[in-house]
């Protein structure tokens, strides 16, 4: 596998799903987005919330139909009693069936073992220390976890949640034989069942709709890395059925990254050619940037937008034209993001062959609330 460095500058243009960056509850983040044959688009996020870690986090769902010129108002499809994070979307072509998934995480618990919180003013701590307290036992007991619910009228009701045994920023996604393939961090029920950050990168599948998973394959790491290190993945599949992975790579609290060929926060590849029962050792890519989303574009060249949180922050894209054995990368959709609170992109097709990508950032300045925004662009 090769890697080239391109550093160009992709043309754009660039707008804005939703944002309300001065609202107590107006911070959006890590979006997803999926698109039906009609062109719909379908965008989830979790949002209304108030920051990038608190316990106010909701599961929203927003659609366009002028190929995200417009959108509806963000809707709320779930609220735990827990900090709901990190939506996945997936679409079957009829725009009826819709999948979201999520995953919570106890904010009691968590902020609790953090070393330092962020610097936040005296009636933001009380009212996210008012928010903290609504947490009990009993709330984690039943929402903790990794989850996805279904609709089969294109969104507008939803069915109950269902657990899975992972989770990923962009969740499952549709292969040509139908079924679901969720490839994602193992994510346990019980929050004290992994220590934090444990957890293999692993593929399961679902033949019913995502009521119900079956295990598959877990990816082997590379050497000198632990599982603490991984996170994130995404996976596309290729014409002829090969399964090509990328996995957020990073250090974790005290477990740093011993391969030099590793950097931290970047990413890693995997292959699979059984439809994810096994997979080959995961490769480092060796450039900054994460967590990636990747789609096969209808020429066949592969698709896949990351985060950039050196400065300048942005957005950026890599492309391989040859099924993941060369990346071209470094490319600049973006560069213009206040901070490093920014990333997770997400893209599809439209129907003249242009990408459109949805990521998270804050409009103008470092005091904002992060929004949701997209770029419509062509392969160069």
């Amino acid at each position: 596998m090769r890697t080239i460095e391109k550093n160009t500058r992709i043309n754009a243009e660039h707008g804005v799903i939703c944002a309300f960056p001065k609202d107590f509850f107006g911070y959006f983040a890590w979006p997803s987005v999926a698109r039906d044959a009609a062109g719909t688009l379908f965008v989830g996020a979790s949002g209304l919330r108030n920051r990038h870690v608190g316990p106010f986090g909701r599961v929203v769902f927003m659609r366009s139909t002028d190929e995200g010129n417009t959108w509806t108002t963000p809707r709320v499809i779930h609220d735990s009693p827990l900090d709901d994070r990190d939506t996945g979307v997936v679409c079957y072509p009829d725009g009826r069936r819709i999948v979201v998934s999520w995953f919570t995480l106890d904010m009691k618990r968590y902020m609790a073992r953090r070393k330092k919180a962020d610097t936040i003013d005296d009636k933001t701590s009380a009212l996210i220390e008012r928010g903290l307290g609504w947490i009990t036992d009993e709330g984690v007991a039943l929402s903790f976890g990794s989850w996805t619910k279904t609709s089969e009228n294109g969104g507008i009701t939803w069915s109950d949640s269902a657990r899975s045994p992972v989770t990923s920023p962009h969740g499952p996604v549709l292969l040509k034989n139908g079924k679901l393939l969720y490839f994602g961090k193992q994510f346990p029920t019980d929050p004290d069942a992994l220590p934090a950050g444990g957890g293999g990168i692993q593929a399961v599948e679902s033949t019913d709709f995502g009521k119900s998973w079956t295990e598959l394959g877990t990816v082997p790491l590379c050497a000198d890395t632990v599982e603490q290190n991984y996170h994130e993945p995404h996976i596309v599949e290729l014409e002829n059925g090969r399964l090509v992975g990328l996995i957020r790579v990073q250090n974790f609290g005290d477990e740093k990254i011993g391969n030099p060929n590793v950097p931290h926060f970047s990413l890693v590849q995997t292959v699979s050619d059984d439809g994810g029962r096994t997979f080959s050792r995961a490769e480092p890519l060796g450039f900054h940037g994460s967590p990636a989303h990747i789609v096969r574009h209808s020429n066949g060249v592969l698709v896949s937008v990351y985060g950039y949180r050196e400065k300048p922050y942005g957005e950026r894209v890599a492309l391989s034209r040859d099924g993941g054995e060369t990346w071209e990368y470094n490319q600049i959709l973006r560069d213009d993001g206040p901070d490093g609170d920014l990333g997770y992109p997400a893209s599809v097709e439209l129907d003249d062959g242009s990408i459109f990508t949805i990521y998270y950032q804050k409009p103008s300045s470092v005091d904002d609330k992060c929004g949701l925004m997209w770029s419509r662009w062509r392969l160069p």
